[in-house]
């Protein structure tokens, strides 16, 4: 993997810059879908490629659980087994595992937890993890970690930071020196900033080949979220990409990008589409809503995405009416693709030096308070 800036916004920490994998190479700062199941629900790998996504997001735990390594080792990995020959990052299980509060016990080992699909007794350790991940054969993985909840005592976060780290260097050792897979850290420490100073002091001294920010966007505030974010990065390499774990909502993304964050990821914009919730240029529309029955528009007049080329509101709407899938469909295209439409403007933003003030356009026209 091979990392460079291409350009530092004049007024913020917002960066430009291009990520090259072993399956393609990577504008930043970019938006990442989520395949949790090995697909991004609805979406097929070529409708994906059209809209322009550069890499997906697949989940360690879950492809564990199901369909297995066994399987997954037969198939040839994960690129070959869900037809996607981009760039894919895989997540450690960390965040699954520990959303289990009431089935999973944590020791110095790793962690033992009920599966969520049978109740089957299963362990997860550092090492475990990353050999998952070896077998997928993703292009960039990612240490296995605690994410804490919010919010959290300073004694529980420091216990569970220090342990956190521990697990990195067990899961860099066992990672060893293959090239063909990026191992990322993630630096935890709640909403504490020296204990967030110290995660990422003691991980930037293991000189991994990128850094995550996980632990935020867990139910804290915005504000709260962009300060600890800002402090965090300050400690963070400049010459490596830094990835922020679990945003995905464009206020979210462009306070993200303005505190040097080159990787964002999050379910939001398919899950909402599911629900009938579109994200437009002037803001949410929640196309089920009666009054859109006969609105012939587009989702977005100003979006130029097939779905906006060929249907109306008044049809989508019709067809979350009436269950048909292709309404989730349609709806999960649209919201992925506006995003990833976003994040070519935030690249152009940052590039041209007019960030702030394309941000604040957008914050003025979609309905949001700049920060």
């Amino acid at each position: 993997m091979k990392f460079t800036v291409t350009h530092t916004s004049s007024d913020t920490k917002a960066r430009r810059g291009v990520l090259e994998t072993a399956h393609g190479t990577i504008q930043t700062p970019i938006f990442m879908p989520v395949g949790t199941l090995a697909t991004v629900k609805t979406m097929t790998p070529e409708e994906l490629k059209e809209i322009g996504a550069q890499i997906i997001l697949s989940n360690t735990y879950h492809l564990f659980l199901r369909p297995g390594m066994e399987i997954m080792k037969e198939a040839g990995g994960l690129h070959k087994f869900m037809h996607w020959d981009g760039p894919i990052l895989t997540d450690s299980g960390g965040f699954q595992v520990f959303s289990l509060a009431h089935r999973r016990k944590i020791t110095e080992e790793g962690v033992t937890f009920r599966s969520h699909i049978d109740g089957s007794k299963q362990f997860l350790s550092p090492e475990k993890s990353i050999e998952i991940q070896h077998i997928l054969g993703s292009d960039i993985i990612m240490a296995f970690d605690e994410c804490a909840p919010y919010p959290a005592t300073r004694e529980y976060i420091e216990k569970s930071s220090e342990r956190t780290s521990r697990w990195a260097l067990r899961c860099k050792e066992y990672h060893g020196d293959r090239v063909d897979q990026n191992l990322f850290g993630i630096v935890q420490g709640g909403m504490y900033k020296e204990i967030r100073r110290r995660s990422a002091d003691q991980l930037v001294a293991m000189d991994f080949p990128g850094y995550a920010v996980g632990g935020l966007s867990v139910g804290e505030p915005l504000d709260l979220m962009c300060d600890i974010l800002d402090f965090t990065t300050d400690f963070l390499p400049k010459d490596k990409p830094r990835y922020l774990m679990g945003v995905g909502t464009p206020d979210y993304l462009f306070e993200a990008v303005e505190r040097g964050i080159d990787m964002a990821d999050c379910v939001l914009p398919t899950r909402n589409a599911r629900n009938g919730t579109c994200m437009t240029s002037e803001g949410k529309l929640v196309v089920k809503n009666a009054k859109y029955a006969k609105d012939f528009r587009p989702l977005d007049p100003e979006c130029d995405c097939y779905v906006c080329r060929n249907y109306s509101r008044a049809y989508i709407r019709h067809l979350f009416q009436t269950k048909e899938v292709l309404a989730l469909r349609l709806a999960s295209y649209h919201n992925l693709y506006f995003l990833l439409q976003l994040m070519e403007r935030i690249r152009a933003s940052v590039e041209g030096d007019y960030f702030l003030q394309y941000k604040d356009d957008f914050y003025r026209k979609y309905g949001y308070n700049s920060k």
